[in-house]
């Protein structure tokens, strides 16, 4: 069963369509959302480093987005749909374990679907978490906390079940069997930069 086509088929679509990862353009990146509120936000360097390693992880997990056949973290480079994508943030804990209060083995990360009625948000977030949390060796964090923005207009109940995914990994040190079966097979060597070789079906 062959991937999902890309809308676009030539080099120089991509140019004028797609940032690039080394690129930090904030008009294209979403609003930090509520469940980032209060925490150190990830920018310049720092966001470009945490999310090129995100479309590595998305990459070898096969999460994708279904609708544009590409690495879900290439969505936040799809200048079409400059609000969505992913924002991160170093958690801020009440103990803290640095000067300024961060909690620096734990990292927050909000979801921003292209719409409020997004079917794939559930699933991308799931996989999402697992990617981050099932390859945990390859970051510096502990637990990386994953929820979906409130525009979505059943973010609640999302992010209810991504709270018993996380006390469930938290209890178990598992992501569950989900994360060890791909939905595509690791394309050996690809950036994620290729939409028209994405997965078969939803992670």
């Amino acid at each position: 069963m062959t991937g999902i086509p890309s809308p676009f088929s030539t080099d120089e679509a991509d140019d004028e369509t797609f940032d690039e990862y080394d690129e930090y353009v904030p008009e294209s990146l979403p609003e930090p959302g509520s469940f980032l509120d209060g925490h150190d936000v990830l920018a310049d360097d720092a966001h470009l480093e945490f999310h090129e390693l995100t479309r590595d992880l998305f990459e070898e997990r096969g999460v994708y987005d279904m609708t544009f056949g590409y690495n879900l973290a290439r969505l936040n480079l799809d200048r079409r749909h400059p609000g969505a994508g992913y924002r991160y943030a170093v958690e801020q804990s009440a103990l803290g374990s640095d000067s300024n209060g961060a909690d620096s083995t734990v990292l927050r990360a909000e979801f921003t679907p292209t719409t409020e009625f997004c079917p794939q948000s559930d699933t991308l977030a799931r996989g999402s978490f697992r990617a981050w949390n099932g390859l945990s060796e390859r970051h510096d964090y502990d637990l990386v906390r994953v929820r979906v923005d409130g525009m979505h207009h059943n973010s609640e109940e999302i992010n209810e079940d991504m709270r018993d995914l996380e006390a469930t990994y938290l209890e178990t040190d598992s992501v569950g069997e989900a994360a060890d079966s791909p939905t595509r097979q690791p394309s050996g060597g690809s950036t994620g930069d290729e939409p028209s070789s994405g997965p078969t079906s939803p992670f």
